[in-house]
C-alpha cells in the first residue's frame, strides 16, 4: 500500500446525482501492446465516466516492438472536433497525452476554448529515463513545454519535467533518483510557469520505494510512495494518470486520487507479471478494474 505525508487537497471535480461526467481523451489508439486510449477507455469508464476519444496517432502496437507503423491524425482533427461543436458534445475534462505533432496542441487548445469549465489534465507523455521518445521531435516537445502551463493537473516523469522546464537531460536523470528537495524544486518551478497541480512520478533512491511529490499553487507539497518493482512496463505512466482523474472524476480529493493510482498501478504490475511475455505486451490491469468502480461509492 501506498506510504505519504498528510495533507488536503480540494476536490477538482464534483460529482452530483446520476449525472455521467464526460472526458476527451486526447491520446493515440495503439493496437497491440496496452498503453494511452487502450488504458484511458477502459478505467474512466470503470469510473462512471463517458470517454469520448480524439486519436492523436493510430499505432500497430507500442514503439517498443520493431518495426511498428503510425498513422498521423493530425489533418483530420479539426475537422473531427468542429463536428463535435456542430452537434452540441458537452465536455467536463479534457485529458491528453501522447501527441503525434507539434499542430496537435493547437487542438487541445481548440477544446479549451469549446469546454473553458473542463478540467485540463495533461500527462506529457515525450521521454522516460533521460531519452526522448523516437517520434517526439524539439518542435514537438516544444509544444508540449507549452501545453503543460495551463493545466489543472500535469503528471510528468522526471525527464518530462527537466525538458518542460528547458533543463538538460541525460544520464544524470536517467537513475531518476532525486532528494526532496530537488523534488520540491522542480515542482515549485513548474507551478511557477502556471499549472494548478502537478504530480511529479517515479522517483527511485534505490531503497525499495518509488515515489511521487505533488504541489499546488496553495502551498500544498507532499509525497506518496510504493513498493518499487525491479521491472519496467509499457503503459504504466498512462495507467497512473488516467487512474488519477478517475478517481477525481468519481468525486475524490486529489490526496486520494494519487494515493489510489499508486495503489492501483503496484498492484496492475503483479498482475501483469504472471502473463506470459509480460515485459513486452504492456500493463495487464483488467481484473482490477473493479477497484476503479468502487471508487463511486
Amino acid at each position: 500500500m501506498s506510504q505519504e505525508t498528510t495533507s488536503t487537497l480540494p476536490r477538482l471535480y464534483t460529482r452530483t446525482g446520476d449525472y455521467i461526467p464526460r472526458v476527451a481523451a486526447v491520446h493515440d489508439l495503439c493496437g497491440y501492446g496496452k498503453c494511452s486510449l487502450g488504458v484511458a477507455m477502459p478505467v474512466l469508464s470503470a469510473a462512471g465516466c463517458d470517454v469520448c476519444p480524439v486519436p492523436t496517432g493510430l499505432f500497430s502496437s507500442h514503439t517498443a516492438f520493431p518495426g511498428w507503423y503510425m498513422h498521423d491524425t493530425t489533418n483530420i482533427l479539426t475537422d473531427y472536433l468542429a463536428a463535435w461543436k456542430n452537434i452540441g458534445v458537452e465536455i467536463d475534462a479534457v485529458y491528453s497525452g501522447f501527441l503525434g505533432a507539434p499542430e496537435q496542441v493547437a487542438r487541445i487548445r481548440d477544446l479549451y476554448a469549446m469546454y473553458p469549465q473542463a478540467l485540463r489534465v495533461v500527462d506529457p507523455v515525450m521521454a522516460d529515463h533521460g531519452v526522448v521518445y523516437a517520434t517526439y521531435t524539439p518542435e514537438l516537445c516544444a509544444a508540449m513545454a507549452e501545453l503543460a502551463e495551463g493545466a489543472d493537473i500535469l503528471t510528468p516523469n522526471l525527464t518530462e519535467a527537466a525538458i518542460i522546464l528547458g533543463e538538460p537531460i541525460g544520464d544524470a536523470w536517467a537513475g531518476e533518483n532525486i532528494d526532496d528537495a530537488e523534488a520540491q524544486r522542480l515542482v515549485e518551478a513548474l507551478l511557477a510557469k502556471g499549472t494548478k497541480t502537478v504530480v511529479l512520478k517515479g522517483i527511485q533512491r534505490g531503497d525499495g520505494l518509488i515515489r511521487n511529490f505533488v504541489g499546488s499553487q496553495d502551498g500544498v507539497f507532499f509525497e506518496v510512495s510504493n513498493e518499487f518493482l525491479p521491472y519496467m512496463l509499457h503503459g504504466t505512466g498512462d495507467l497512473y494518470c488516467s487512474c488519477v482523474l478517475a478517481a477525481v472524476m468519481a468525486g475524490r480529493t486529489l490526496d486520494e486520487a494519487v494515493r489510489f493510482a499508486g495503489d492501483f498501478v503496484h498492484d496492475a504490475m503483479i498482475v501483469s507479471s504472471k502473463q506470459p511475455q509480460f515485459r513486452d505486451r504492456g500493463v495487464s490491469f483488467e481484473p482490477l478494474l473493479g477497484k476503479v468502480t468502487a471508487l463511486l461509492g
